[in-house]
């Protein structure tokens, strides 16, 4: 199988290194000219993670994305949800046909509030057999420096998706594979909504004790959501690494951007200002307005992803809001 990867960034990167490091040769949509330059000199990428390092031989680095589409079977889609749908507006629906999306994105996409398979459906009449999900618990920063790490493959064609996942396993990277298709991607958007939220505390200067709390009960809450989705008519394991797991460790990582981006605003910055002192894409930001906005539909209690949502759209202080949060944990 011929994997294509669109995206330059950490994780992107961090999937390239996976891919490679199995012996596979692998087209990759870099938009900018001297990045694909430096790379192809110097072996790695000059911003993100440039501690992984690749053979030239094994990379066809390209800034049009349609020939990277089309010399590959299967597509990793791996930028920050909010710009998916610049990188598809360039890619005709016909040339989609008979390929397999892998998506990596960890967010939904804004505009209309979708999730990368829907927004597929609508907008490319793409089959969502064809279709799959790739999630953590896995930050590209251990990936590039090989601490083993576990990714879930999901997808509803169970012999596909055992065979994609096969691509990535390594000596660092076990592969998990489950059909939660849609469960599996909310969970990662909820996930960092909370992971945000949990960077807000530890900049108010709440303790481990608080934060345990506070976990415990985001988890039950995304659980409640992604039941109410499910509409209970089939149960999964949400214990499992691809859920609970990867909102541990997005809540206490330091390599969490979200976490990250709350701590500067529990500190006291305002949006704009974290988003410029973080210089990349939390993207538990824009999530929070998504899942707000959906839940209207939904009607699911989810009073801390609410609070997280007032804070940096509704303009609450931040101790006000936690102050809020404080008195429904349980």
């Amino acid at each position: 199988m011929q994997f294509g990867i669109i995206g330059s960034g950490s994780w992107a990167t961090a999937l390239a290194k996976i891919l490679t490091d199995n012996g596979n040769t692998i087209y990759w949509w870099v938009r900018n000219a001297e990045t694909i330059t430096h790379i192809e000199k110097r072996r790695h990428n000059p911003h993100y993670l440039s501690s992984a390092y690749f053979d030239p031989a094994q990379l066809r680095l390209s800034s049009d994305i349609k020939e990277v589409v089309s010399k590959s079977d299967a597509l990793v889609i791996a930028v920050p949800s909010a710009y998916v749908e610049n990188a598809f507006a360039q890619i005709p629906a016909e040339m989609l046909k008979g390929k397999k999306i892998i998506s990596a994105v960890k967010g939904i996409l804004p505009s209309e509030n979708q999730l990368l398979n829907h927004y597929l459906t609508t907008h490319f009449e793409f089959p969502v057999t064809d279709y799959f999900a790739v999630l953590g618990p896995c930050h590209a920063e251990e990936v590039a420096s090989e601490k083993l790490s576990y990714l879930t493959f999901s997808g509803i064609d169970d012999a596909m998706v055992s065979n994609i996942a096969s691509y990535f396993k390594t000596e660092y990277l076990n592969t998990v594979v489950n059909n939660d298709v849609t469960g599996v991607q909310y969970a990662a958007v909820l996930k960092n909504i909370y992971a945000l939220g949990a960077g807000i505390a530890h900049g108010l200067e709440y303790g481990d004790n608080f934060l345990s709390v506070y976990i415990a009960n985001s988890a039950n809450e995304m659980v409640h959501f992604l039941r109410m989705l499910n509409d209970n008519t089939e149960p999964h394991n949400y214990a499992a690494s691809v859920y609970l797991g990867d909102l541990l460790v997005t809540c206490y990582s330091l390599y969490s951007r979200n976490r990250t981006f709350g701590n500067m605003i529990g500190k006291g910055y305002s949006v704009k200002v974290a988003q410029l002192e973080l210089n990349m894409v939390a993207e538990g930001y824009n999530a929070s307005k998504c899942i707000h906005l959906m839940n209207e539909t939904v009607k699911a209690g989810i009073p801390i992803a609410s609070a997280i949502y007032e804070i940096l759209w509704e303009h609450v202080p931040a101790v006000q809001g936690f102050k809020k949060i404080e008195t429904f944990l349980v």
